[in-house]
């Protein structure tokens, strides 16, 4: 069973939320936003302006499945900022893995 996120979350993270929804999606393509909301300490109207902006850069595209949406992470996007614009997202996901 998932804890709040309210409670478990401090008050900064060295990642961001759009890096988080990323980590969400990627071990469950098929989370519904509420529930990436849920997992990321974040509003659902944050989650899909997060998907928006990962949909525009290229980072994630969305499937209709049904009532659904799949979520596919572009793995070999690579990461926005100059430090670690030699790394790319699947770097990343690799790092974070469970």
């Amino acid at each position: 069973m998932l804890s709040d996120p309210q409670l478990d979350v401090p008050p900064w993270t060295f990642l961001t939320n759009h890096a988080h929804v990323l980590i969400a999606i990627s071990r469950d393509p098929e989370l519904r936003q509420r529930d990436i909301a849920y997992v990321v300490g974040v509003t659902p109207g944050a989650v899909v302006r997060i998907l928006h902006d990962l949909d525009e850069g290229g980072y994630v595209t969305t499937e209709r499945v049904g009532r659904r949406n799949r979520y596919h992470v572009n793995r070999d996007a690579p990461l926005r900022h100059p430090l670690e614009a030699s790394h790319s997202v699947g770097d990343l996901l690799d790092t974070v893995a469970d």
